[in-house]
């Protein structure tokens, strides 16, 4: 940065100073006051969003068409006419498969932040992810014998 750059900063930190002095725009925590004028964009951004999604949920109402079609209203499958109903039932694996997404995903927000302060945690930290990681894979083996991730 330049010299005069720094005495640019300099004079307004000086300047900002004495004038937070005079004001006394510090409150016991040594923040600087900020007054709510301030806060106004992000409520005239509010509003405006607000009122434009509004807009936009009633001009279909009021201007789209009423007619129903019968190919409008059927279901969509690859071009042809569906097979069967809609609503059929499917398999729990399904479910299984998705419980186990969400264990093992949640294992690795837990690695990630262990990660970047491993050295930190040190040797407890370390051991105590170990027995996590442990406990883990135990109910993977678990369910990889139980035949839940089979789907013959």
């Amino acid at each position: 940065m330049p010299l005069w750059g720094l005495r640019m900063l300099s004079k307004a930190a000086s300047f900002w100073d004495s004038f937070a002095e005079k004001k006394k725009l510090f409150n016991f925590f040594h923040r600087p006051f900020i007054p709510m004028i301030e806060y106004v964009p992000i409520l005239v951004y509010f509003v405006i969003a607000s009122a434009l999604s509004l807009v936009l949920l009633v001009l279909p109402f009021l201007f789209g068409s009423r007619k129903g079609d019968p190919e409008k209203v059927s279901p969509y499958e690859c071009g042809f006419d569906p097979f069967d109903d809609a609503r059929s039932r499917f398999d729990i694996q399904f479910y299984l498969v998705a419980i186990l997404f969400i264990i093992f995903d949640l294992e690795v927000t837990f690695l990630f932040p262990w990660a970047l302060v491993l050295k930190k945690v040190g040797f407890f930290g370390f051991w105590s992810m170990m027995v996590f990681l442990f406990i883990l894979t135990v109910g993977f083996v678990y369910e990889w014998r139980k035949g839940a991730l089979d789907w013959g």
